[in-house]
């Protein structure tokens, strides 16, 4: 039990992710369902994976007039992308000094620009298409450490002054932290006007109705078997075929069956989030100025916000390992109280947990395997806004123009060591050194 709720107690596993007691599915409906692949048919482009990364590719391609065939194993968003944290971030879960040292100061500056391109085009669809997803805007990064401070001076001047971002990020010193939230236990803070968060599953079934009114064809619960390359690949399904020029896939920690070249670039990370009762309107407007969406600077860090339901929605503490689902939402539980002693009565309504998928640098994995087949992966838990230019990017690619997707396929990726079998371990001494370094910096 955590706070009085119960919240199913299962491992985590690549091929069988908790959904739990999901808020997002529960206060988003799902009007419109897809039928499963039947027979065989051919498109100009087959997508297979039906989150935010699949529906923006596909939606990009329909509005350059390719017929395009979309597969999702499950349903629309069925994975991380009606799952996760709903922070809309510019940039990459990596540091701009990772994007620095691969590309250079000026292909950095590009691929930045991309990320900041991401968020308007969220802003650019809700309008165009009508979504209501529950868009608030503010962003807030918070100095958990006092020696993460100097680092968070130096990157929000690096955004003022190498990136020009400068017009929409203030920072926030520490005599005036409590200012921007009543918690007592950070010393510094960027406030980023132009990031914000939605309900992503909200935002989501919004693109698949999109995508269907443009054309795509969408089928559910069609899990794909295999994948024929060549020059016209054929993508395979229990009960039918799809040929087609070109492949987008857009699977993330699920490409390794696919696509076993995959397999290695990135590894599965289990996280949880849970979201409490609706709180007191006042309390729940005191807690962080603007109702900004909160990560800190912890290597491991948690990341929250307060939805417009007046709910607290916290999650983090990913882990390499398997432990139970309800242990690691209890433990977000008392991290929550931990900062905000003021949330010691709230009960945990939702509690949930999913897959994400990590490059071994954190930097975005997007490249192809042969030269129509384009594979986007490894948005370390930072893909909400950038999984909808990594599509974009494809079907630009596709469209004949590479220049801004090739940008990308220059980060050089090595594999997790230890194949399947040995790289969890590793990964969980890995997790429990980088525990260590948050604690004692």
């Amino acid at each position: 039990m955590v706070g009085g709720i119960g919240v199913i107690a299962l491992p985590f596993t690549q091929t069988d992710q908790l959904t739990g007691n999901n808020y997002y599915a529960a206060t988003a409906p799902r009007v419109d369902a897809f039928s499963p692949l039947q027979g065989d048919i051919e498109a100009d482009v087959c997508v297979v994976g039906g989150g935010l990364t699949g529906l923006s590719a596909a939606l990009e391609l329909a509005q350059r007039g390719f017929s395009v065939a979309l597969l999702e194993s499950r349903e629309i968003a069925w994975a991380a992308s009606g799952r996760n944290g709903g922070q809309v971030i510019v940039g990459f879960a990596c540091d701009n000094s990772v994007m620095e040292k691969q590309l250079g100061g000026q292909d950095a500056k590009r691929a930045w620009d991309i990320s900041v391109e991401g968020v308007n085009l969220i802003y650019r669809r809700m309008a165009q298409f009508n979504i209501d997803c529950d868009f608030t805007p503010g962003w807030l990064l918070l100095a958990a450490r006092k020696s993460h401070v100097a680092h968070l001076r130096e990157w929000h001047e690096a955004l003022r002054e190498t990136y020009g971002y400068g017009a929409f990020v203030e920072y926030v010193p520490s005599s005036d932290i409590g200012q921007w939230t009543v918690s007592k236990h950070y010393h510094a803070g960027v406030y980023d006007r132009f990031s914000g968060h939605i309900h992503p599953l909200k935002y989501a079934l919004g693109l698949a109705k999109a995508c269907a009114a443009a054309g795509v064809k969408i089928f559910e619960n069609s899990h794909v078997t295999s994948l024929q390359q060549g020059a016209r690949p054929q993508v395979r399904c229990a009960k039918g075929n799809i040929r087609c020029h070109f492949v987008v896939l857009a699977t993330n920690v699920f490409s390794g069956d696919l696509a076993p070249a995959l397999d290695a670039r990135i590894m599965p990370v289990g996280g949880a989030v849970f979201a409490t009762e609706q709180l007191d309107p006042t309390l729940a407007g005191s807690l962080i100025q603007h109702r900004a969406a909160v990560c800190d600077s912890n290597f491991l860090l948690d990341y929250y916000r307060v939805t417009p339901d007046n709910r607290m929605l916290w999650g983090g503490r990913s882990t390499y390992s398997k432990h139970n689902s309800a242990d690691r939402v209890e433990s977000l539980r008392r991290k929550m109280v931990g900062l905000y002693p003021q949330l010691k009565d709230a009960k945990v309504e939702y509690g949930w947990g999913g897959m994400i998928d990590v490059s071994l640098n954190r930097a975005p994995d997007f490249d192809r395997l042969a030269a129509n087949i384009y594979y986007l992966q490894g948005f370390s838990g930072h893909g909400l806004a950038l999984s909808g230019m990594a599509g974009k990017l494809a079907a630009e690619a596709i469209a004949g123009q590479a220049e801004r997707f090739d940008v990308f396929t220059r980060i050089q990726h090595r594999r997790f060591p230890g194949g399947r079998l040995l790289r969890t371990p590793a990964l969980v001494l890995g997790t429990l050194y980088y525990r260590l370094r948050d604690a004692l910096s």
